[in-house]
């Protein structure tokens, strides 16, 4: 079977071991899943931004809902110094919350070289802060393609970014996950097309279950075995790309133990009612979503 053959059958395979040439291969012990519900800190972006809460007090949020892990959208740190990095992983330690992940603005779709050497040293930048924090994952953003440019090109400037970051990735023990969001990245044949061409342990998917904007779950099938951690929205694009519906978490977590996905799963909110309101509730569902669906011990 060819890659272009292979690729074609990526729906199909979901239910078995993911494919050679993203982060989940022969890595993987088995097909069971396990599923561990995480907050994205994005969720509390309004009082991340007007200090009512800090990245310490995710924390204890986390504690309170009884949630995993935390992926730390890097945006509103104080800074990078060790006197801010160090006590926070600390007290998400001896709390026993796992910073899993960072999350950082990247654009990869730079038809400058010098401009794509940039991005370059910014993710290297973010990979010596990950592994400062503990954190074994970095989301990463594709960028839109360039006016005149075309999805080949942009595809190729991605993957050679990836490439020589990916190296310096590896060298720190960290994945960097690129995410479906908008641009080079709203498909999913191209992004499971960059990674495959970069070929890396150390690059997968981000999967946001709520980005795609046409027919969104054939196209998360498509990206499932690439997925090394993951984003819940509230909303999907519908089937017939025509609005906005809730999305059906239990139905995602189903598709996500199907596929054998080991890792996060991390709330993202965007939407009006207060975080102080809707959060609760959510993580509520979604941890009892992952319970409902990882394999049990033995099975």
């Amino acid at each position: 079977m060819n890659r272009r053959t292979l690729l074609g059958a990526l729906p199909l395979l979901t239910t078995g071991l993911p494919l050679v040439g993203g982060t989940r291969t022969q890595d993987m012990f088995g097909k069971k899943a396990r599923l561990k519900p995480a907050i994205c800190a994005y969720s509390y972006r309004k009082e991340l931004a007007d200090k009512s809460l800090s990245y310490g007090d995710l924390v204890r949020v986390a504690v309170d809902h009884g949630i995993d892990g935390l992926d730390l959208t890097v945006y509103w740190f104080p800074n990078t110094e060790d006197s801010f990095l160090m006590p926070l992983r600390r007290l998400a330690y001896i709390n026993g919350v796992d910073i899993y992940s960072i999350s950082v603005r990247t654009n990869l779709c730079q038809n400058d070289a010098s401009k794509r050497q940039e991005q370059v040293q910014e993710i290297k930048k973010w990979v010596d802060v990950a592994a400062k924090l503990g954190a074994g994952h970095i989301r990463i953003f594709g960028g839109t393609v360039p006016k005149g440019s075309t999805n080949a090109d942009a595809i190729g400037w991605c993957v050679e970014v990836l490439k020589v970051a990916s190296d310096y990735a590896a060298s720190h023990g960290v994945i960097l996950g690129l995410e479906n969001h908008g641009g080079i990245t709203d498909y999913a044949k191209d992004i499971v097309e960059i990674v495959t061409k970069v070929n890396s342990d150390y690059v997968g998917i981000n999967l946001d279950t709520g980005n795609f904007k046409e027919n969104p779950i054939p196209q998360i099938e498509m990206c499932l075995p690439y997925a090394v951690a993951a984003q819940y929205k509230t909303n999907i694009a519908s089937a017939n790309s025509k609005e906005r519906v809730k999305s059906d978490w239990d139905k995602l977590t189903g598709m996500f133990a199907a596929s054998g996905y080991k890792g996060y799963l991390a709330v993202e909110y965007e939407d009006p009612e207060p975080t102080a309101t809707a959060m609760p509730r959510l993580l509520a569902e979604l941890r009892t979503l992952c319970a409902k669906h990882s394999s049990p011990i033995g099975s």
